[in-house]
């Protein structure tokens, strides 16, 4: 994230045949400051007479870009001064990126291949990729060659899709990168960590890499196994930090999803490739990306002891801008089988609101180019005010927000599918039915949520603690 505050992001990875419905899903929250606005905008298609430059104001990282560029979905933060930081999005052609998830490389890695201060970092992936690629492996080899010649300013994760295939690519130093395939059959979480473990250089189909990485650590002498090459072992961290900071979390999305299998949250050996014990629906990952350790000592706001509430770092908090969750399917046209669901503020007191890829256009609360501060024309401070009014006073209003939140995803639901069944009559125009649909949905949350914060409002005017319960027969 942001390389002017610490932040950092949690991911999740699902193939097409561990998924409810065969659609692939990749989602990620977006966590930098507790107050950091997003908007979310439609980029259009265009097809420019020369080519154009893209110059980073983050730093400096410079690309020349292709003329024509497809249209695609992004969340931009409310100002450019830092970088674009588009972050997330789907485009015309069915490819979903996002990008990035912090990753931290070790220093004897760091000393061999340091980073490249002018190099590609976070703020530009989506920006000089999404746009250009028509399949995922498209997306992944894109983003290697850039790295291969510009070099990276920041080692991170990036995740990068389509209606077949999912991939995870990760950046391990300067100019040293690997991404794997996810398997059809199953899933993967990550928590800023190295996640990639063993590379087959045999296997070009599930595995692609930098040109020149087994020389790399073969010259440098940074593979400590006797046999194999271990990825996060050879380019990753393995401390104190990363047991109470990045491994509880992928003990908890492991443990929602193999629920069977025992594991240490605090272990450095947690699999990155996982098959779960049932079949993954989009909600799932949704929850999963709004968790904090329900049903365990290390809830936050659950039950443990002050130690244990504290210990870890929780999967939804204050810090998140935005979360997202990418569906693509090939069982519709992509205009409405492709959907970019899109959270504003903290995962567990928000709303993931299902908006097509075939838009063209979003609701003028998304779009609202708002200033740092709170303006309550904005889609991310209407839904981030929920959360503020809810913090000191959970107890009276999280049931409120609970049945709110029900209430929309069966409309959610109801949209989608009227939508997309829609969708099979040829002589339906998928652009209106995209548009309709998606402005919908986000209507129906914005209106709720605008609703709910007047009634937290209302409600919290009596709990002052210069109050006073008067008998009212006095």
């Amino acid at each position: 994230m942001n390389n002017f505050e610490f932040s950092a992001c949690t991911s999740i990875l699902v193939g097409k045949n561990a998924t409810t419905d065969g659609s692939t899903l990749i989602g990620r929250n977006e966590d930098c400051k507790a107050a950091w606005p997003k908007r979310f905008i439609v980029n259009e298609h265009q097809v420019l007479d020369k080519p154009q430059k893209f110059v980073s104001k983050d730093n400096g990282f410079t690309l020349e870009l292709p003329k024509e560029r497809g249209k695609y979905t992004s969340t931009p933060e409310w100002t450019d001064k830092y970088g674009v930081f588009e972050e997330d999005g789907i485009n015309e052609y069915g490819v979903a990126i996002s990008a990035t998830e912090s990753t931290y490389a070790n220093n004897k890695v760091l000393g061999f291949d340091p980073l490249v201060s002018n190099g590609i970092g976070e703020e530009a992936i989506v920006t000089v990729v999404l746009p250009y690629v028509k399949s995922a492996i498209e997306g992944v080899n894109r983003l290697g060659e850039i790295i291969n010649k510009y070099g990276a300013s920041e080692t991170n994760g990036i995740l990068i899709s389509d209606s077949e295939n999912v991939w995870y690519f990760e950046i391990g130093s300067g100019h040293q990168w690997v991404a794997q395939r996810i398997p059809d059959d199953s899933y993967a979480v990550v928590a800023n960590q190295m996640a990639i473990q063993d590379v087959d250089f045999d296997d070009s189909d599930n595995f692609k890499w930098s040109t020149d990485i087994q020389k790399f650590v073969a010259d440098n002498s940074l593979n400590s196994n006797r046999h194999g090459f271990n990825f996060r072992e050879i380019f990753g961290t393995q401390n104190q930090s990363d047991a109470y900071y990045s491994t509880p979390r992928v003990w908890y999305g492991q443990k929602m999803f193999n629920p069977e299998i025992e594991q240490d949250p605090e272990s450095q050996n947690l699999p990155f490739i996982r098959k779960s014990k049932q079949l993954i629906s989009v909600f799932d990952a949704q929850d999963f990306l709004s968790s904090h350790f329900q049903e365990t000592v290390y809830d936050p706001i659950g039950n443990g002891t002050e130690a244990q509430k504290h210990m870890f770092r929780p999967i939804s908090l204050a810090k998140t801008q935005e979360s997202h969750v990418l569906q693509l399917s090939a069982k519709y046209p992509k205009e409405i089988g492709d959907i970019h669901w899109l959270l504003m503020g903290v995962g567990s007191q928000s709303t993931f609101v299902p908006f097509f890829a075939g838009i063209t256009d979003t609701p003028k609360e998304y779009k609202y180019k708002v200033g740092h501060d709170y303006d309550h024309e904005s889609a991310y401070w209407i839904f981030k005010l929920v959360g503020i009014l809810i913090d000191p006073h959970y107890l009276q209003f999280n049931e409120q927000l609970k049945d709110v939140q029900n209430q929309l995803i069966q409309q959610y639901i109801a949209n989608v599918n009227e939508a997309q069944i829609a969708s099979l009559n040829e002589k339906q125009n998928l652009t209106e039915l995209a548009n309709h649909y998606s402005f919908k949905s986000a209507n129906l949350a914005l209106t709720a949520y605008r609703n709910l914060a007047a009634k937290f409002i209302t409600a919290s005017t009596d709990f002052s603690p210069l109050n006073y319960q008067q008998d009212l027969n006095l």
